[in-house]
């Protein structure tokens, strides 16, 4: 196959204090790998918001940003030190952030020590879609909560792609799964769940008090683990939030929730405990830890741990364990309005097919 040097990828203009203005540019092949690299016919990408100020905070602030991140593609030619994959390989696997590379791209270079074999009857469309979610589940449930067998969990927002992660996962390892539900069409999917979850709460007409729900599911004990998708700090932030954050859990709901020694995994990157939180908190010897899949990719430290938790997450796909909502892939050409969906709407999902 002849390998065209001048790709067309899907670049983010980011502009201070106006909205980001995505760009399809040029990017040039490298005419030799280096010793681990690997090069990728891009088969799917996966489109998830850019965090603006993440990248200014690790210091990547680039003119122009490289956008899709969730690739899966067939190894094309690899480096001379790459041991772990061959030509016609099928890949997947999370461009670093520091990547040059769009994964919108027909063909990406990237090292070998960001990607896993794809099983062959998984999807390059399906996994693509859903990677980033399933490694943000693995990580809240494992990593940070150390979830086992019998414990109870509170997953919010549980029809969200990350939130069926969570629940998919934690049914897998013997859990008792509570979660919410944030419109009546999603509580009807999530009650008709298999494997079941012990109960859906309904958040989207304030009839139902989560917090009594949850002690009356646990004997008044509390959950050992919540997993939520965003939280309101103060009651007053009610009168100003959009409609879908109206629905995110108030803080305190979620450490009244917690039984004793209970763990929360938070992805609110500007949580702010006052001293009554952390009173309760340290009552219940129970802990915060926060959620940023990034810093997988961001350090080498735990790269041998990264790739088991991804290679784990593509097998579970593949045997059914894991099973997401299919994302009905677009084209390349609609990838820009795809993408400027995405950022302004967080929780919804697009993957582009090549």
């Amino acid at each position: 196959m002849k390998i065209c040097s001048v790709m067309k990828g899907l670049y983010c203009r980011a502009v201070s204090d106006a909205e980001p203005k995505f760009v399809i540019q040029e990017m040039t092949l490298p005419d030799v790998l280096t010793s681990h690299q690997v090069r990728v016919q891009v088969k799917a990408c996966g489109l998830s918001p850019l965090d603006f100020k993440l990248l200014r905070d690790v210091g990547m602030q680039r003119d122009l940003i490289p956008v899709g991140r969730e690739v899966a593609g067939v190894v094309l030619q690899v480096g001379p030190k790459v041991t772990f994959f061959q030509p016609e390989d099928e890949v997947v696997g999370i461009l670093p952030l520091d990547s040059s590379f769009s994964g919108l791209c027909e063909v990406i270079d990237t090292d070998e020590y960001y990607l896993v074999q794809k099983p062959e009857k998984l999807s390059s469309v399906c996994v693509a879609g859903v990677l980033r979610d399933g490694l943000c589940a693995y990580s809240a449930l494992h990593t940070h909560a150390r979830m086992a067998a019998g414990h109870t969990l509170l997953v919010t927002d549980g029809a969200s792609s990350f939130g069926l992660m969570c629940i998919q996962l934690a049914c897998y390892h013997g859990a008792k799964v509570l979660t919410t539900s944030h419109s009546p069409q999603n509580h009807t999917f999530l009650e008709q769940l298999r494997p079941s979850v012990a109960r859906v709460i309904p958040v989207y007409n304030s009839s139902s008090d989560l917090l009594s729900v949850v002690m009356e599911e646990t004997g008044g004990l509390g959950v050992d683990i919540v997993v939520d998708s965003g939280v309101h700090l103060h009651e007053e932030e009610e009168e100003v939030e959009s409609e879908e954050k109206k629905l995110l859990p108030h803080k305190h709901d979620i450490i009244s929730v917690l039984g004793v020694g209970g763990h929360w995994v938070t992805s609110h990157q500007d949580l702010q405990l006052d001293p009554p939180d952390c009173r309760l908190l340290y009552l219940k010897s129970a802990s915060v830890s926060f959620l940023n899949p990034e810093v997988w990719t961001a350090s080498s430290s735990q790269q041998g741990r990264y790739l088991h938790i991804l290679k784990d997450i593509v097998e579970k796909m593949s045997s059914g364990v894991l099973r997401p909502q299919p994302e009905e892939a677009v084209p390349l050409y609609e990838a820009t309005v795809a993408m400027e969906t995405v950022q302004r709407h967080p929780k919804k999902k697009a993957v582009v097919q090549l």
